[in-house]
Parts: C-alpha cells; sequence; structure tokens
C-alpha cells in the first residue's frame, strides 16, 4: 500500500500496519514519519524496539533471529532497519520474502531507506513489503513548495506572518527544512504576540542557506545563474579555498568535454554519461548542460580554470574570486560580460 506523508497520520489512527517503509532523501520529513509510526506503535503496546543498521556485510540472521524471539518483558516490539545504501542485497531481498510470508502480529517492522529507484521497486523484496504494509515516499519540498510548507509549519507553530516575511524565510533557508524548524522554533521565543512581519523576520533569522560547492555545481549546471553566484559569494565568505571549487569546475568541465565528444562520435547521451559514472541523479542536470553548451566554449572554460590555477599560486595578477566568478557565469549561461551579470558578480 503506497502512503503519502501527510495521510500517514490519519492511517495510524485508523490502526497499524504490521509493516511501514519510509523511503526518501529528506532527513527531517523522514524522521517526522518514523516518529509518528514508533509514537502509535509504543501506544499500542509496542513498547521494544530493536535498531539495526544494514550496512556492508550486515548479518541478516540477527534480525530473524530477534524476529522469532519472545521477550522477557513485553510480548510486542519494534524492529526498526535502517538501510543506507538503499537495496538490502541478496541476502536481505530474501530475508524480506520470508518474513512476509510469516508474519508475526506481535512485531511490528519499519524499513528505512533513501529513495530508491525504479529496478528496486520492481525487486521481488520491495513488492512484498509493499503488499503486505504500507510504504511512506517522502519528497522533497521544492524552491516552489517552500513558502506554503513554512506558512504551514508557521501556523502549526502558531505564528501569523506576512507574505514577505514568509519568503524571507525561505530564501535565507535555502531549502533547508532543519534549518527552517530551528528558525521557527527562535520565532516562538522571539515573537510571543504569535505575529511575524518582514521587518522583524529580517532581523531575527539567521542565514541558514547550505553553501556547499556541490550545490554550487548543481545550480550552474542547471543554469541558475543568480543561484550559483549567490553560493559563489556565500562559499567565498565562509572561508573556502579558492583551489575547492575550481576542482569541482574542473571536473565537472572534463565530464561534460568527454561526454561531447562521445556523443559527437554517434553514441548515445545515456551511454557517454554510464561510462563516465555520472551518477543518476546528477545526469538530468548534465544532460541539460550539454544542451547549452559547445565543445570549443567547454574547452575556452578549461583553460580558463588554467589561470585561475595560476592566479591562486600566485603565478598570475589577477583575483582567483574575479575568475571563478567569470568561470561560473559561463558554465551557466550567462554572458559574464553583460552589464546586469557584472553587477551581479561585483554586487556584495
Amino acid at each position: 500500500m503506497r502512503l503519502h506523508p501527510d495521510k500517514l497520520s490519519r492511517q495510524l489512527k485508523q490502526g497499524l500496519e504490521p509493516i511501514y517503509v519510509i523511503s526518501g532523501d529528506e532527513p527531517l520529513l523522514v524522521q517526522e514519519a518514523a516518529d509518528a509510526i514508533r509514537g502509535r506503535a509504543r501506544a499500542a503496546g509496542f513498547t521494544e524496539r530493536e535498531l539495526f543498521n544494514a550496512e556492508a556485510r550486515f548479518d541478516w540472521q540477527q534480525v530473524l533471529s530477534e524476529a522469532n524471539s519472545l521477550s522477557l518483558f513485553s510480548d510486542k516490539k519494534i524492529l526498526e532497519l535502517r538501510i543506507p545504501a538503499g537495496k538490502p542485497g541478496r541476502e536481505g531481498g530474501q530475508f524480506f520474502q520470508d518474513y512476509c510470508a510469516n508474519i508475526n502480529a506481535d512485531n511490528l517492522l519499519l524499513v528505512i531507506l533513501p529513495k530508491i529507484d525504479k529496478s528496486a521497486q520492481n525487486s521481488k523484496w520491495f513488492k512484498a513489503l509493499d503488499q503486505h504494509g504500507a510504504i511512506v515516499q517522502v519528497w522533497p519540498v521544492s524552491a516552489a513548495q517552500m513558502p506554503q510548507w513554512i506558512k504551514q509549519r508557521l501556523e502549526h507553530a502558531g505564528i501569523s506572518a506576512n507574505p514577505q516575511a514568509i519568503e524571507i524565510l525561505a530564501e535565507r533557508v535555502e531549502g533547508n527544512l532543519l534549518a527552517a524548524i530551528q528558525e521557527i522554533e527562535k520565532l516562538k521565543l522571539l515573537a510571543p504576540e504569535g505575529e511575524i512581519n518582514s521587518e522583524t523576520m529580517s532581523s531575527v533569522v539567521t542565514d541558514s542557506a547550505r553553501f556547499n560547492v556541490f550545490t554550487m555545481v548543481d545550480r550552474l549546471l542547471d543554469g541558475d545563474s543568480i543561484g550559483a553566484i549567490r553560493t559563489l559569494r556565500g562559499l567565498r565568505d565562509e572561508g573556502t579555498e579558492p583551489t575547492a571549487i575550481l576542482w569541482a569546475l574542473t571536473r565537472e568541465l572534463r565530464i561534460l568535454i568527454k561526454a561531447s565528444e562521445q556523443t559527437a562520435r554517434g553514441e548515445s547521451v545515456d551511454s557517454a554519461l554510464r561510462q563516465l559514472r555520472v551518477w543518476d541523479k546528477h545526469q538530468p542536470l548534465v544532460r541539460k548542460a550539454l544542451r547549452r553548451t559547445r565543445p570549443a566554449q567547454l574547452t575556452m572554460l578549461l583553460r580558463q580554470a588554467g589561470g585561475v590555477d595560476r592566479a591562486v599560486k600566485g603565478m598570475r595578477d589577477a583575483s582567483p574570486w574575479d575568475d571563478l566568478t567569470s568561470m561560473v557565469l559561463s558554465m551557466s549561461g550567462a554572458n559574464p560580460i553583460h552589464p546586469s551579470n557584472l553587477r551581479l558578480a561585483l554586487r556584495e
């Protein structure tokens, strides 16, 4: 049974399923769903909890033994399995099929996975879990959904905020739900009257945006020049070394150049990206960048990277950050010498 996270609370009130699977890459939402299931299970008498982390060379026999063992203190327990890799392997897959074939009503199986791909969803073990329990698929909150998500969380906390204030918080946390919750908890203390306007929000909310190199790369591949430059500026302000950023840009350029060369020889984009070991989640962004750029432009940018390297080493009289800004704008599809982009790059 597939279950949307928003419907989980209602389903739990109707009764517990013997198996719950939570799948997703958003830690806060996964944690909240797991907490809701554990809380309902405890209220129903599942007072013991056994936690297993199924990593490499995990012994699945210990879970089976625990599932079949009798407790000295309670006849009901939660068996919580966390599988960081997303797939249990052959032995784990067989365990799930065997477990589903002989479910013990005194156990509640809670499985926590990252987002799983189509091949895993079509596997026998996943179909068995789906047939005998509830699958809760957690999806990230998109940028477009973030203001509404924040508005609902503020209302739940008893805080009223105008649209401008909500937009400020959404911009500051940049999709970091944990940071958003922390800021809302802070607002509960700093605004006891329960009303927040844009001025108050600006003064009390810290900039919790996750400035990191990989976020910047994703944004420039996606063609988001403003977001990429904002992240680059944040990296600079946080004291990130230019060499770390240059390494990430150069690595991405080499992948784009090799993929361009292979597709020019008649290979499909999918084949080229597989050979270059571009991970699945990253492939749509690389495809988008390939459609936007030309081989000559990529080669020129790689030469420009060499100039940045010399500037970092003091072998060239130039600002590495200015050069990196130009590279980021070019890779994201913007003209770095266009007046509007010059203003963007120079803005402090």
